[in-house]
């Protein structure tokens, strides 16, 4: 009988409970037992390891939809990479890791995580020598190379798209533009999709150039004098500072446009999982089991068009663009953005809605 251990890391999203409920559904078929370990890789620096055992009672199938992650994702009062990294404690820290997945005798380890998790796992991977290592991909942000979609992301789409939906109303009654401050960290994919998806006027990402005169010639030119400006919090604007919307915001007034920035932080990273989050759980928990059964090890779940495939962390870490982590000394993290050749922008384009300089 095997042992696996699964645990969440990094910023929560929803799909996060489908994904648990998932792998312990199709573990408990092939007679396996499966541990849940509390709060991520802080759980496992805690003695003895905070760990439950779990069953298909512990996360009921009618609570899987909901966001968050019945297991937590970290605890920052406690022992984790970041402050580990600040106090140069890395090593030990590692150290720690590694003694307590020996101590669970763990034949395998679900890692449901971020760029930064894959990262972090692809460049320790020794902690996790002596069993298999299966990564499963989850964040609103999409910016995880070599995968054709993120469990999350699709409904932080919807929720942004909903949180716009009304917006929209109090727009058309007050004459009112919204600069809208979409999450995605460097990646403005989630700007993208909900901006196309709510019919934003302009949709500004940090991978797309933008002259601010020629956006409000653009809203000038609106045959109407209320909409969405959908702003992706990681775009920039020379000679400002401040959040983005609020320095869009400014530029607008300056205009003598009608304008309010709107920020709906975290409700993006919240929300009962859609239908195709919850599909994709399904397709990616079933994919890490199969290379579970397969002895695979260091390898990323990843959606393929229809079909979901197993790659090595080797090969997710090589096929991005590297960036140094803000928070951990000497981790560079692997990205995807944006790809110039993405069809959405053409769709954007054809749409009448301002992206930028590029198209």
């Amino acid at each position: 009988m095997k042992k696996i251990g699964i645990m969440t890391t990094g910023g929560d999203c929803s799909g996060l409970n489908s994904v648990i409920n998932r792998v312990v559904l199709g573990a408990t078929k092939r007679g396996w037992r499966v541990y849940g370990i509390v709060d991520g890789t802080d759980g496992l620096c805690t003695c003895p390891p905070n760990v439950i055992e779990m069953t298909t009672d512990t996360i009921p199938v009618e609570n899987a939809r909901i966001a968050g992650s019945f297991l937590h994702n970290g605890n920052a009062c406690m022992m984790n990479f970041e402050n580990a990294a600040e106090t140069g404690k890395i090593p030990q820290f590692n150290k720690m890791l590694k003694n307590s997945l020996a101590k669970l005798k763990l034949d395998a380890l679900v890692l449901i995580g971020g760029n930064g998790s894959f990262s972090l796992s692809y460049k320790n991977h020794d902690i996790y020598s002596g069993l298999s290592l299966i990564c499963i991909p989850k964040t609103i942000d999409f910016d995880i190379p070599l995968t054709d979609k993120t469990i999350g992301f699709d409904t932080a789409v919807n929720e942004l798209t909903r949180y716009c939906d009304q917006l929209l109303l109090t727009a058309r009654s007050h004459h009112r533009w919204f600069i809208v401050q979409a999450m995605g960290r460097d990646c403005g994919r989630l700007a993208l999709n909900a901006g196309t998806a709510v019919g934003a006027d302009a949709i500004l990402v940090p991978e797309i150039k933008f002259d601010i005169d020629k956006l409000v010639k653009h809203i000038r030119a609106v045959p109407r004098d209320y909409g969405i400006i959908m702003v992706s919090e990681g775009i920039t604007l020379r000679g400002h500072s401040g959040r983005p919307a609020d320095m869009i915001s400014r530029k607008l007034t300056a205009a003598s446009i009608q304008n309010r920035a709107a920020f709906p932080d975290y409700i993006q990273r919240a929300g009962d999982t859609t239908a195709a989050d919850r599909i994709l759980a399904s397709k990616m928990a079933t994919c890490a089991l199969d290379a579970i059964e397969n002895n695979e090890t260091n390898v990323m779940t990843a959606l393929r068009g229809n079909e979901c495939v197993t790659v090595p962390l080797s090969e997710f870490y090589a096929a991005g663009d590297l960036s140094r982590d803000p928070n951990i000394r000497d981790l560079c993290t692997s990205n995807a953005y944006i790809e110039p050749d993405d069809p959405l922008l053409d769709v954007a384009v054809a749409m009448n809605i301002y992206i930028g300089e590029t198209k």
